[in-house]
């Protein structure tokens, strides 16, 4: 039961710091006074560890009197501490509340980025009526914005987080989600069709009712999915024993191909609209392997995709960046595996454990920064899109011909009959 709490907190630490860097609004979550003491000695053992860029020092008593905003004076002062320069005593260099613009609590975005732009600032405090800092305005997050407009964001302009559930802890983990802001909730079994999964979503429903969105799955077939979306699954996950990391299918013989499993869940989910008037989207869970795949995930119908190995190549997937025999790869292991155990996903009652694995631990080619590999990924699923005369996903549904192809086509469709020059290969033109 400790380990259950511990990893609940853990789960909602997470989030809180997620939600906490906020795309607009930087909000302290603690409400209390930071650093009051007069002379506090920073160095990079203090930012570095705890990756921080910059702090904001704030001095007084219960009411916050002085403090300074992050610029880039200050990240340079607490960036080049040396032997020489062991502390700093903050009133030499710190900004005193009356003398910075400021606004007052329960200013919009819109107003605070008006605010920056007349008075030519870098960030604005957002501080109460008692003179508390609460907030921070910043003026990079507007130019952010415009430079990615499709970001995914709430109400409060902060990114969106979601977070898996099993079936069995849901009335412990839900509530210490839903506190921490979570904005999606998805049961992660490999098997959907299941009233251990009815359950979770019924005591969901009764508790929280349609403020709190939850996904559901996987399911493989049309019955599975009408059941499901009965059950009043906001989303379905389609595929069982596809993904990278899967052995589902080799070692119970439990699965279906995740094509033919997606066109069948998708048709049922179109007549499923007719019928009630009710659209309950569907993600493809498995499968892809080349960027081509997710074009292909949705023409078949899919309304968006689960990526596990794509993202665990790059920078910012949490795992390890190892040297494997001279080639740098990430490691990617399966839920289901000895490394993972998590029995949870698998669970069929009875005992609290994993009585075999259904997934393995493993490694994946490393691919760089996420910005430079989704950006590649984008340029040729919109490529793809453009040859079929498509303009948005449903007119690519819509459009698009799908055809079966033999092992020769596929041969050929990559280069062949040919000796692939190697970059790094000396070559005597003699």
């Amino acid at each position: 039961m400790r380990k259950l709490l511990l990893w609940l907190v853990m789960v909602a630490v997470m989030i809180a710091a997620i939600l906490g860097g906020t795309a607009a609004f930087l909000y302290s979550r603690t409400g209390t006074d930071a650093l009051p003491q007069e002379a506090v000695t920073f160095g990079e053992q203090t930012l570095e560890p705890n990756g921080w860029s910059w702090v904001i020092p704030v001095l007084g008593d219960k009411v916050n009197k002085t403090y300074e905003s992050p610029t880039n004076l200050t990240v340079q002062k607490l960036g080049t501490f040396t032997d020489t320069v062991p502390q700093l005593v903050l009133p030499d260099w710190v900004t005193a509340a009356e003398l910075q613009i400021t606004a007052p609590d329960g200013t919009s975005l819109k107003e605070a980025n008006n605010i920056i732009w007349e008075h030519k600032l870098n960030s604005l405090p957002i501080v109460n009526d008692e003179g508390r800092l609460c907030a921070f305005v910043f003026r990079k997050d507007y130019d952010l914005h415009k430079q990615k407009p499709n970001e995914l964001l709430d109400s409060q302009k902060r990114y969106l987080v979601g977070a898996g559930i099993n079936t069995r802890d849901y009335a412990e983990r839900v509530p210490a989600l839903v506190d921490a802001g979570v904005d999606v909730l998805v049961i992660d079994s490999s098997e959907g069709y299941s009233e251990w999964q009815k359950r979770t979503i019924e005591w969901i429903r009764a508790n929280y009712g349609e403020d709190v969105k939850v996904g559901a799955g996987n399911v493989v077939d049309a019955e599975g999915f009408r059941f499901l979306a009965d059950c009043g699954a906001d989303f379905i996950k389609v595929g069982i024993g596809g993904g990278s990391i899967c052995i589902t299918r080799e070692t119970k013989g439990i699965g279906r191909g995740q094509a033919t499993a997606l066109i069948d869940v998708c048709r049922a989910r179109d007549e499923y609209y007719e019928e009630t008037g009710v659209y309950v989207p569907v993600c493809s869970d498995g499968g892809i392997v080349y960027d081509y795949h997710m074009t292909l995930a949705l023409a078949m119908g899919a309304d968006f995709m689960m990526l596990g190995r794509y993202f665990a190549r790059f920078d910012e997937s949490p795992t390890e960046r190892v040297n494997v025999n001279g080639q740098y790869m990430k490691e990617y292991w399966g839920e289901g595996s000895a490394r993972a155990r998590n029995w949870q996903r698998y669970d069929l009652g009875g005992a609290a454990k994993l009585s075999f694995v259904e997934g393995v631990d493993s490694y994946v080619p490393y691919a760089g920064s996420l910005k430079d590999g989704v950006g590649g990924t984008l340029y040729k699923v919109k490529s793809t899109m453009c040859n079929c005369g498509a303009l948005s996903i449903p007119e690519l549904q819509e459009k698009a011909r799908l055809t079966l192809v033999s092992s020769t086509s596929i041969v050929e469709g990559g280069a062949h009959d040919v000796v692939v020059k190697d970059s790094q290969q000396s070559v005597s033109y003699r």
